[in-house]
Formats: C-alpha cells, sequence, structure tokens
C-alpha cells in the first residue's frame, strides 16, 4: 500500500462515513464515498449536507465543496462503480431495534462487497458493532464471493471515537485500538489509520476492541444515570445541580457529566443492546447497566412531569397550555435527531394534552409541531422548555423572549444557558 496516498472506499455516508472520508480526502487519498441512500449520494455531489462539523475555520459543506472540486473525491451507490480501491472502510451502523441490534443494513453491505473484493485489498470496520461481530459475520460475509480471508484479502477492526461537532479534529488527535485477523491485517489496518490520525494507535485483539468500545459508552450512559438521580435529588433539596457537579468534579478521581433532558443519539442508548446478545450468551447478567438505561429513558417523563407540577402551581392544566419547545436534536449544536429526549419530550408533552410548537433552524426533523420562526414558537405561550441549544439560540434576549410569552410562564433550562436573573417568569433549572 502506497502509505501517502490509498486508494479507497469508504461505506456509508452518514455522520461518521462523510467526514471520515473528507479527512483522508484533504490528506491527498483519492476518496470515493459508497452509500445505499441516492438523494444522500446526490445531495452530497452537489456539495449538501446537513453534518454541523467545522475544521480549521471551514464549515463541513466548505470542504466537500473544495474536496469535489479538485476531485478528491465523490460519491456513489454502485459498489462497482469504484475503480482501483484497494481499501475499504465501513461505518455502515446498526440500529436498535425494540431493544434488538438490526444487523441488516450491514450484512447486505458486506454481501455488497464480497461482490467486488479482490487480492490484497484491506476491509477496515469502523462500525460499533456486537462483539464477535468482525469474525463471526463479517468476515464469512466477505468471504461469499471467494476469496479468503488472511489469505486473499486483509480484515481488521478498529471502533470510532468521535464526537459528532468534533469529529474532524478527533479523528486525528483521538487515540485509537485496533485489532485485525492475522499480524498482516493487523498491520495494514495501522497504516491505514495512521494516515489520518496522529495520535497514539493501540493493536490488540478484534474482539478487544469491539467490546471497549461497547464500555466507553456505557460508561458513559451509567455516569450520566448516576448525575441524573443526583440532580433529582438537587431540585428537591434547593441545590444548584451545576454547582453540586462542579464541586464534586474538583476532586481529582472524579467526573461526572452534565445531567440534561436525557441521552440520545446513535451510540449511547444503543451501547447496552450491543452488549446484551453476547452476554446473554455466556450467561452474565447486566442489571446494573438495564437499570441505567431505564433512568436515562424516563428523563423525559419526569421532565414533563415537573412542567405539569409548574403549571399546577400556577393553576393551570398541561391539557390545552401552549408549550414552546426550542431545539430537537439529541445534543447541543447538532442536526441529528436520531433517539433524540428532545423528541420524546415533545410526544410525552403531546400525549398530556399540551399544545406544543417546536423550533430548531438546524436540525430536519419533519414534525407535526415544528414551526417557521421562534416568534411563532413563543408568541403566548405559558410555558418553554429549552431541549437543545444551536448557536442562533446562544445570543437570544431571555427576558424579550419572556415577554412575547403569555404573562408569567414557566421557563425550564435543561442546558444552562438561560440567565438566573430572568425577569417575569418562574426559571427552572435541571
Amino acid at each position: 500500500m502506497d502509505h501517502q496516498s490509498p486508494k479507497m472506499a469508504v461505506i456509508g455516508l452518514g455522520f461518521i462515513g462523510l467526514p471520515l472520508a473528507l479527512s483522508y480526502a484533504m490528506k491527498g487519498c483519492q476518496v470515493v464515498g459508497i452509500d445505499i441512500d441516492e438523494a444522500l449520494v446526490r445531495d452530497i455531489n452537489r456539495g449538501v449536507t446537513p453534518l454541523q462539523e467545522s475544521h480549521r475555520g471551514q464549515d463541513i459543506d466548505q470542504i466537500l465543496q473544495e474536496q469535489l472540486d479538485l476531485g478528491t473525491f465523490g460519491a456513489v451507490t454502485d459498489y462497482a462503480g469504484p475503480s482501483q480501491v484497494d481499501n475499504y472502510i465501513l461505518t455502515v451502523g446498526i440500529p436498535i431495534t425494540g431493544e434488538k441490534p438490526d444487523m441488516s443494513h450491514l450484512e447486505s453491505a458486506c454481501r455488497s462487497l464480497a461482490g467486488v473484493l479482490k487480492k490484497g485489498d484491506l476491509v477496515l470496520v469502523r462500525s460499533t458493532v456486537v462483539p464477535g461481530t468482525t469474525e463471526d459475520v463479517i468476515r464469512p460475509l466477505l468471504e461469499s464471493g471467494g476469496l479468503q480471508a488472511g489469505e486473499d484479502f486483509h480484515l481488521a477492526y478498529s471502533s470510532e471515537r468521535i464526537a459528532e461537532g468534533r469529529a474532524f479534529e478527533e479523528f486525528i488527535h483521538m487515540p485509537l485500538a485496533v485489532g485485525g485477523i492475522d499480524d498482516a491485517s493487523l498491520e495494514r489496518g495501522m497504516q491505514l489509520l495512521s494516515v489520518v490520525t496522529e495520535a497514539e494507535i493501540h493493536p490488540t485483539e478484534i474482539r478487544v476492541v469491539e467490546t471497549a468500545k461497547i464500555l466507553e459508552n456505557m460508561q458513559r450512559d451509567i455516569n450520566i444515570a448516576v448525575v441524573q438521580e443526583l440532580a433529582r435529588f438537587a431540585e428537591q433539596s434547593g441545590i444548584d445541580t451545576y454547582e453540586m457537579i462542579r464541586i464534586a468534579n474538583t476532586h481529582h478521581r472524579v467526573n461526572l457529566l452534565t445531567p440534561g433532558p436525557g441521552v440520545g443519539g446513535y451510540c449511547l442508548p444503543s451501547a447496552l443492546y450491543y452488549l446484551a446478545p453476547a452476554a446473554e450468551q455466556v450467561g452474565v447478567d447486566l442489571s446494573l447497566s438495564f437499570l441505567a438505561r431505564s433512568i436515562n429513558d424516563r428523563v423525559p417523563v419526569k421532565l414533563a412531569e415537573v412542567l405539569q407540577d409548574l403549571l399546577g402551581e400556577q393553576n393551570r392544566d398541561i391539557a390545552g397550555a401552549k408549550v414552546a419547545v426550542l431545539g430537537m436534536a439529541m445534543k447541543d449544536y447538532s442536526s441529528d435527531t436520531r433517539r433524540s429526549p428532545a423528541l420524546e419530550l415533545i410526544a410525552e408533552l403531546a400525549d398530556r394534552g399540551a399544545d406544543v410548537r417546536v423550533y430548531d433552524p438546524i436540525a430536519p426533523e419533519p414534525i407535526a409541531q415544528r414551526v417557521d420562526s421562534l416568534n411563532e414558537c413563543v408568541a403566548d405561550a405559558h410555558a418553554l422548555i429549552l431541549a437543545a441549544r444551536q448557536r442562533p439560540f446562544d445570543n437570544l434576549d431571555w427576558n424579550r423572549v419572556v415577554v412575547q410569552m403569555a404573562p408569567g410562564p414557566v421557563v425550564m433550562d435543561t442546558r444552562n444557558a438561560i440567565p438566573r436573573n430572568l425577569t417575569g417568569a418562574t426559571l427552572w433549572r435541571i
């Protein structure tokens, strides 16, 4: 492999695959992106993406257009379309359906890839998977094309570790772990990773990397569940939740995360369900992890109950109350609405009879309660919930927002972003 300019394809052009493909293109690699979504591929080839990423002063859409113009990157839907590709990076995800991993998309991608693999190629898997998937599922599917892993082509696994919004920087600076089915595959995997990654790359076994990735996400999920319980205690005890966490974190061995409207996105809520099938197979109980997941899943319901109580103190029923929700994304400054707790909160409020209006200038989710402007969202509202921050919200004059609402409204801040000196409203902070 030409270490400086491998010819490569990235399979799956979502929140991981597209910035990863562009990261290699910016390093001078010839990169083709493969995705079966024709509309997505069409938009990408026009330089259009809803992703909220940036690198060295450029937004991702600027980076994308620049690499398209240079001819270092392009997107296709046909696996047979790319020519002279020697390295494939697989980023196709495994969604969770009914608490069960849905392997169908990944399996379909592997079958398609098997039809174009040739001798000497490398397949580097970067999807988060159930432990054992690379060797027990992906390998035989790739070998169905007639080539043998370890003899005819190389196979390695290295989980992605990036946070949305910081993808480009973390592809460069986040340490990685990688495993291969043999020494040659491990070496090829490390070489390909090191084209973009400047941080340390730790060689180990494939199943160690697969399981470590899940552990990384589950640790954060459990950490947040602990904080959510402590936040409920703080609220009832008149303690500032964020000040409590700040003080606890001054201990050198403590790193509490911050609470919010729940835990969303593709990774953290799914981690337990990636591990559960493998744990069940070996008879290991995951009761603590399931309890933490249950606590985090119920946060939107708890917030709806809090709002109902706050409105009740004003002799107003939540049924029929006008409630403005700002932000739909699963985290701050994101367009990603996958498993968003904000959407779950909106649904819970609607189920309780609230007249919900939602505004998010970035996240594209086409829900029925969505409105086109901040003014339309907050006008005459009896309550407002800041569920996710977006850049246009950062410079709001919150006192002017309150003036547009019904007299004496309730304002719920789940992101620690609204000033405490808010006037004319009952301010509640998680």
